[in-house]
């Protein structure tokens, strides 16, 4: 079987903006809300969750800091081709 993970995240333009979505988180609003407010990704509807994927699935930034993520555990900001994202390990 390979290794899979399931998260979800936030995509946003700058880094700044990446930036501000930690401040919210770190002052406790939830992830999901966030997500559905300021994404830039069509999985905001679903409050940023991209479901389960394995590796080899999504770009290399992406991957490396999604399944170095402990369930529950927020990453810092991950900058991609995609822009900076926010990245919660689900399960």
């Amino acid at each position: 079987m390979p290794e899979k993970v399931h998260c979800a995240h936030i995509l946003v333009r700058t880094e700044s903006e990446a930036k501000a979505v930690l401040e919210r988180l770190k002052k406790g609003e939830k992830f999901s809300v966030i997500a559905q407010q300021v994404s830039l990704c069509p999985s905001k509807k679903r409050g940023g969750d991209l479901g389960t994927f394995t590796r080899g699935k999504m770009v290399k930034e992406f991957e490396n800091a999604a399944f170095a993520l402990k369930k529950g555990e927020i990453s810092g900001v991950v900058k991609t081709q995609f822009g900076y994202h926010i990245i919660k390990r689900l399960e």
